[in-house]
């Protein structure tokens, strides 16, 4: 068999696991599909790598005018370190069947220094590998390195005014660690090789690399024989007995030791399961629906978030509220308030009013998990403390619907061990349902607004608004029905 070529990516995917990089090259139809979430992901890191450029200016791109054509590039390359070009982007080497493109290659004092950008907060030792291969195949493709870098978003970095790329980006020397991992790379890469050459894909179980350091895109595949609900799905399990109870070949729910270490909350709900009984304890049910107020708002966010702060006082990755939904119940009337922001502006202030006015009235603020809630109202008063007693007064009124679900105070099978409200939902209210959605979860709708400014075609703008409308109101509407069965008991 033709040996095959190794990219930096596939070799980062074979040191996860090596079946995933043969099924890769060899059953691509296999892979799961990609979500709209992911693209998002790698949207992020394209547009950060780009950013990133200006920190050395008026540098050469070097890439492939296409994916097909990568050996016109690893030429270019060489061609521009040849007529004296010192700041090259995406610049492609080749050694030994492994391509690498360099992010940002700058000569300094005579001596080349690489950029490898990532749009995270830290470096992590995926990272580190990542940056040892590109050394390995610079150093091996002749090329005077003097230093191989990491460049990261820094977590610290509030925006005040235009951008600091300086202070946004934090530069990481790791030229010590890819020197020593220069023996790991090369032993590496003779098995990955190796595992390409052979005529069917390494047999390899799942485990925690499926996981780790990324999420796996042949695991729809590999984790077939996993029924839809599993000791993998038990509500807070920790993870090193979920993959201790896998390796001694306890899958099912039913099959679980006697003498596993488990939670009362955990043992709730695998008894439910087991015998396809209801837990409802009335006594609490009814202590927590007391404690409400005759007159409630049932109310939930929606955020986005940036790895570069778009707007003032943001730090990057920091929640951007830009959409509410609220249902007012009051003596059996219901009322429906919303806000989606305007893209094209920074949404807090205008968010910030539009609830003040919406929650003016008397009763409760019900919300599904008030942390998130109520963390987002505590970063507006950082940002407006001009709007502090109002939001000090809505955070002091809420209540939290999601605890008798957390706490197994109500439990059925359906809810599969998770407290979610898309699993809460369905399972005391068949009739309703997220799947018809064209936005159906909150990562969605947070990317669809992220990204509706790139949007031009006005009636493509409208029909993505009302998606997202549509979705935060059943979130809300979902909480009133499921306030009304907790009623009933």
């Amino acid at each position: 068999m033709a040996r095959k070529y190794l990219s930096k990516s596939t070799f980062i995917k074979g040191v996860q696991c090596e079946k995933a990089l043969y099924l890769h090259r060899f059953n691509s139809e296999l892979a799961d599909e990609i979500s709209q979430q992911k693209e998002a992901v790698f949207q992020t890191g394209t547009n950060v790598g780009i950013l990133a450029q200006e920190l050395f200016p008026e540098g050469i791109d070097a890439s492939p005018k296409d994916y097909t054509k990568y050996f016109e590039s690893f030429k270019y390359t060489q061609q521009l370190i040849n007529e004296g070009v010192e700041v090259i982007y995406e610049a492609g080497f080749c050694f030994d069947y492994v391509m690498c493109f360099v992010d940002i290659l700058v000569k300094k004092d005579g001596r080349w220094h690489a950029y490898e950008v990532k749009s995270s907060t830290k470096v992590s030792e995926t990272y580190i590998i990542d940056a040892s291969l590109q050394y390995y195949i610079m150093k091996n493709s002749a090329i005077d390195i003097a230093d191989i870098s990491i460049v990261h978003i820094d977590n610290n970095y509030v925006r005040n005014g235009e951008i600091d790329l300086n202070q946004l980006f934090h530069s990481v020397s790791v030229i010590n660690q890819a020197q020593n991992n220069n023996d790991y790379v090369k032993n590496k890469l003779l098995d990955l090789h190796t595992t390409l050459s052979k005529d069917s894909a390494p047999i390899v179980d799942i485990g925690k690399h499926c996981s780790y350091p990324y999420t796996c895109n042949f695991k729809g595949y590999c984790w077939k024989h996993i029924p839809q609900y599993s000791i993998f799905d038990i509500s807070r399990l920790n993870k090193k007995i979920k993959w201790s109870l896998y390796n001694s070949r306890y899958i099912e729910i039913k099959d679980i030791p006697i003498d596993t270490k488990l939670s009362d909350n955990q043992k709730i709900e695998i008894d439910s399961y087991i015998n396809q009984t209801e837990i409802i304890q009335k006594i609490k049910i009814r202590e927590f629906v007391n404690s409400l107020s005759s007159n409630i708002y049932h109310l939930d966010f929606e955020t986005y978030q940036s790895a570069v702060p778009p707007f003032n006082g943001l730090k990057p990755y920091q929640q951007i509220p830009f959409q509410y939904s609220a249902h007012y119940e009051n003596n059996g009337t219901i009322e429906h308030y919303e806000f989606l922001a305007d893209p094209s502006n920074d949404p807090r202030e205008a968010f910030v009013k539009a609830l003040i006015n919406d929650m003016k009235k008397d009763g409760d603020i019900l919300v599904y998990n008030i942390g998130f809630e109520r963390g987002r109202l505590n970063e507006l008063i950082r940002i407006f403390p001009k709007y502090q007693s109002q939001l000090e007064s809505i955070i002091g009124r809420m209540k939290d619907l999601m605890i008798p679900f957390k706490e197994k105070w109500y439990y059925v099978p359906a809810m599969k061990g998770s407290y979610s409200i898309k699993y809460v939902l369905p399972a005391l209210v068949p009739s309703l349902s997220y799947d018809d959605l064209d936005i159906n979860n909150g990562s969605l709708a947070s990317s669809t607004f992220a990204n509706l400014h790139n949007v031009s075609d006005l009636d493509q703008i409208k029909k993505i608004r009302k998606h997202l409308l549509e979705y935060c109101k059943l979130d809300t509407f979902a909480m009133v029905k499921i306030l009304e069965v907790l009623r009933s008991v």
